[in-house]
């Protein structure tokens, strides 16, 4: 504001009269004075007591444990980081924040779990690193992908295994899915008891629909990171590429590669129809999501803690299966309408080209027997 348009608004100077001191008034002063100091003394003593208060809060948290203490605020006592690589519309990311919306609620927010969707916190590969660190608590990962860490992990994906969920769920609710969980733990890590879904995986593609396992032959196909991934488009004679999810959309975009397999709902979310023409149901593999923690944070925890948040994440995972089943009809029709070319093929014709290629007598020698009359129980045989 200019100096005149202060001026104006301060009016006219006017005079001032001293008026004349009296015995009075110099009491009527003194008292004032006095008030003045003492309210000084104890606005001095609130704050002193206040910065004591301070340096003693910040004194027992650098002497205490990592882990925030509850206040009167509610502020959580365990805050905790939970990551996957599904977009937010996915629904594993919906249950999963779910599930940390319940914890937080019946904990009375004293455990705060934060959830970093569609590789916010980087690849799978990075955020499998991040939670072996201890710098991530909760990710859910693929079996087949947790396979380059814990081998066994991928047996639930063995090529053609599967012809429903009748009877995938009971083995991996049951003595199946008790194998795997048992090899993750050596491993430093800990899976909760239900794994979530990600549903049977199909192939697209770019240049030409794949109908048949010939059509398979020097395919440029996008796998993720893992070992029998690979090996099952080596016996198809494809050109399997290993790429991060995080990194398929570009990849694709560009003529990198030709094609990739996911599960309808994840092609769906990802987008991925606007850079693929062809869809076929080959349904050649499922795959699901593990939900896992760093092993030591986990068995840090208290067993109150633990008890709710396995709760939880359980349920969530349950119900997540439910409405993926839902979903299908209706992504189906979904990605039609977006442009997507779908045809059905004949499953056994790629059965029996992975039967020839010794696909399955080379994945039976390295699960081992045992694991392996695991799977056939529900399965039924497979070679």
């Amino acid at each position: 504001m200019p100096p005149e348009a202060r001026a104006t608004d301060a009016g006219p100077e006017k005079t001032c009269f001293k008026p004349r001191r009296t015995r009075a008034t110099e009491d009527a002063g003194n008292r004032k004075g006095l008030a003045a100091k003492r309210a000084d003394q104890e606005d001095a003593m609130t704050t002193l007591t206040r910065r004591r208060a301070l340096h003693l809060a910040v004194a027992g948290a650098v002497a205490g444990p990592a882990v925030l203490r509850i206040t009167k605020a509610h502020a959580a006592e365990f805050s905790l980081k939970a990551a996957n690589n599904t977009p937010v519309s996915h629904p594993l990311t919906v249950y999963m924040t779910k599930a940390a919306d319940a914890i937080r609620e019946e904990t009375g927010g004293k455990v705060d779990i934060k959830l970093f969707p569609n590789n916010q916190l980087g690849g799978d590969t990075d955020m499998l690193s991040q939670l072996r660190s201890g710098a991530l608590e909760f990710f859910t990962l693929s079996p087949l992908i947790l396979a380059t860490l814990v081998p066994a992990a991928s047996i639930s994906g063995v090529g053609f295994a599967w012809s429903s969920y009748d009877k995938l769920w009971p083995a991996m609710d049951g003595d199946l899915g008790a194998h795997v969980r048992a090899q993750i733990e050596k491993s430093g890590l800990f899976a909760f008891d239900r794994i979530w879904e990600n549903g049977f995986r199909q192939t697209t593609s770019s240049s030409r629909p794949i109908l048949k396992p010939e059509d398979f032959k020097g395919f440029k196909i996008r796998v993720p990171p893992s070992p029998m991934w690979t090996s099952m488009f080596k016996a198809f004679d494809a050109a399997p590429m290993t790429i991060n999810f995080a990194e398929v959309y570009s990849a694709l975009q560009t003529r990198i590669a030709e094609g990739q397999e996911n599960p309808l709902t994840l092609i769906e979310n990802a987008k991925l129809y606007e850079v693929q023409k062809y869809l076929s149901k080959t349904n050649h593999m499922w795959d699901g999501f593990w939900l896992l923690s760093n092993g030591k944070v986990w068995r840090g925890l208290p067993q109150d803690v633990k008890t709710v948040v396995a709760k939880h994440f359980n349920a969530q995972a349950v119900a997540q299966r439910a409405d993926m089943a839902q979903r299908a009809g209706t992504t189906e029709q979904d990605l039609r309408g977006r442009g997507l070319d779908i045809r059905d093929v004949d499953t056994k014709a790629f059965q029996a080209k992975l039967q020839s290629a010794g696909f399955y007598k080379e994945w039976k020698g390295k699960f081992g027997d045992d694991a392996w009359a695991l799977l056939e129980k529900h399965t039924g045989p497979i070679s």
